[in-house]
């Protein structure tokens, strides 16, 4: 099976099309599992990167875009967006949630509808690179049109 036919990259794909008829998923040869990984296979900063991590909020979960080369800070997520618990998801609970394994965690296209916060810091670069829905599939976008298309909210969420 070609990895453009799995049903997960056909969400992303389905989405960004509708969108946008311009935007369209790329399959790497290489793995773009880790922010490094994709950045190495782009040829582009790490911080062009989108990680989408999904955090357990309180008693729902929220799904975090943070620049490859940021980390996520807990203590901003509390204070910034009033959540008084915050965790990092397993596994299990991202796919289960999101309809993804990690490594190919997309910004678009999840299963169950989660809130979805952007780090501000992604803003310095003209275009950006998100998973979508495996770890050897990307997507380019630029910070605004990402903004649009998870209707994400910015936030200063990062160490």
């Amino acid at each position: 099976m070609m990895l453009r036919d799995k049903e997960p990259v056909k969400r992303v794909e389905k989405i960004i099309k509708e969108f946008d008829e311009n935007l369209s998923v790329n399959v790497l040869k290489t793995s773009a599992r880790t922010a490094l990984e994709a950045a190495t296979s782009l040829n582009c900063e790490v911080g062009a990167i989108v990680k989408s991590l999904l955090f357990k909020t309180d008693n729902k979960y929220s799904l975090f875009l943070i620049a490859g080369d940021k980390k996520a800070s807990l203590k901003k997520i509390k204070k910034n967006i009033r959540f008084s618990d915050v965790s990092m998801a397993s596994a299990d609970e991202v796919k289960s949630i999101t309809g993804y394994t990690i490594g190919g965690v997309s910004p678009v296209g999840h299963i169950n509808k989660v809130d979805i916060y952007i780090d501000n810091s992604l803003e310095r670069f003209d275009f950006l690179f998100a998973a979508a829905g495996h770890p050897n599939c990307i997507f380019k976008i630029s910070f605004l049109d990402l903004k649009k298309i998870t209707k994400g909210v910015i936030e200063d969420i990062i160490e």
